[in-house]
């Protein structure tokens, strides 16, 4: 193996920094998903990461499932982790006030409400450069801040049908098929903390700050493999399900006593499955010429597998280094020991003072290590700590609370 010890990769790590950005504060004026993930990601990497809440809290709070007889929500959970909260009632002018004695300290904002909201608050690009000259402000939307649908409400799955990106998914026979998870929100996130880095780079050569505009629909075309192009060319696009238009065999093969994901690219691979299979007389059969003979390729592999069990399949791929995979559910998955041994559930004492697994950050860092630092906090937690830095005392923080503004 030419894999490395974990401890071998962490050997020059150092354990005064939260990650590589600690020093960036950010304020995540964000709601449900797509901004809320943009804000998760700079907090794991070490940001200072202010949420900014409603007082009647967040949507995002209310997503289920629910931690198992608790009343915290899994999804806010995950994707609050790492970062402070503070009530701001943004509609009021205090509100609006108060958010930009925040945002003169800040070196991004992130928002995610409909184009035009935030300005209407007060609270806009332009008016927060007034406060801030360099700020990184970064919008993400539906369609995007500008274009002839910029004003319609969009959500994931609208961007998913919107964009192409259902039409290629589900069955060949089937309907087109949203994504279970948020991807359309998950890769505007990614997108949105992406451009806030650039942005941010740009800022300390140039000591010039400007708005970042994500839509949903855009980054969800931007990870589909070109596909636009192919639409734009009148390529009509195909739904292969669980094959792969490229290469033969790559499937899902039911076995004796379960089921298999097997994936075989190379000539080389395929020269290996064939003896390992007993099936010698196919072996010649260069890639293309596989994909032309996709029926026989795939009911030989298909026949071989129903006559072994998952383990058994899996064992023989191992030995000869070929590509399979047991098909988890996420239940499963959990289970296992590469994703335990890569910190990806992570045991975190949550806010009502009960432990959950919860899911670590993707990027690894050897020098300057990620982890959760700090559960999700509770609605306005850091309330009174955030506007006594602002130099607020207790009686106008009081007065705040009952005029609703926190």
């Amino acid at each position: 193996t030419n894999s490395m010890d974990k401890a071998d990769f962490y050997k020059d790590a150092r354990n005064d920094r939260h990650g590589p950005i600690q020093g960036i504060s950010v304020l995540d004026v964000t709601t449900t998903w797509a901004g809320p993930m943009a804000g998760c990601v700079l907090a794991d990497l070490g940001a200072d990461v202010i949420k900014v809440e409603h007082p009647n809290g967040d949507v995002g709070r209310r997503l289920l499932p629910k931690l198992p007889g608790r009343e915290l929500g899994i999804p806010s959970e995950t994707v609050h982790r790492n970062k402070r909260c503070i009530t701001l009632d943004l509609s009021k002018a205090q509100g609006r006030d108060l958010f930009l004695k925040l945002a003169a300290d800040a070196d991004v904002v992130i928002e995610n409400f409909k184009p035009g909201t935030m300005a209407r608050w007060g609270v806009g690009y332009e008016q927060v450069r007034q406060v801030k000259d360099d700020i990184v402000y970064v919008s993400i939307s539906g369609f995007g801040q500008f274009g002839p649908l910029s004003h319609l409400p969009g959500y994931d799955p609208v961007a998913q049908n919107f964009s192409g990106w259902t039409s290629l998914n589900g069955a060949p026979d089937g309907e087109p098929t949203k994504a279970p998870t948020f991807l359309g929100d998950d890769l505007a996130g990614l997108h949105g903390a992406i451009g806030a880095l650039a942005a941010l780079r740009h800022r300390d050569q140039h000591g010039e700050g400007q708005q970042v505009d994500v839509a949903l629909v855009d980054s969800v075309i931007a990870q589909c493999n070109g596909q636009l192009t192919a639409g734009a060319t009148g390529i009509e696009a195909e739904r292969w399900g669980n094959q792969f238009s490229l290469a033969t065999p790559v499937n899902l093969y039911p076995t004796r006593n379960n089921r298999v994901f097997v994936g075989v690219l190379l000539d080389s691979h395929w020269v290996e499955m064939c003896s390992m299979m007993g099936c010698e007389h196919l072996s010649s059969l260069r890639l293309m010429e596989r994909v032309s003979n996709r029926a026989e390729v795939d009911s030989a592999v298909r026949d071989w597998c129903a006559q072994h069990t998952t383990e058994e399949v899996l064992a023989a791929c191992a030995q000869r280094g070929l590509p399979a995979t047991p098909v988890h559910t996420f239940a499963e998955a959990a289970k296992h020991e590469h994703l335990q041994a890569r910190d990806m559930l992570q045991t975190v004492t949550l806010s009502d003072g009960a432990t959950a697994p919860l899911t670590g950050p993707a990027a690894k860092f050897s020098r300057t290590p990620t982890q959760i630092r700090t559960p999700a906090p509770t609605k306005g937690q850091n309330n009174v700590d955030l506007l006594r830095s602002l130099g607020y005392d207790q009686q106008q923080i009081d007065e705040l609370a009952e005029h609703g503004v926190i």
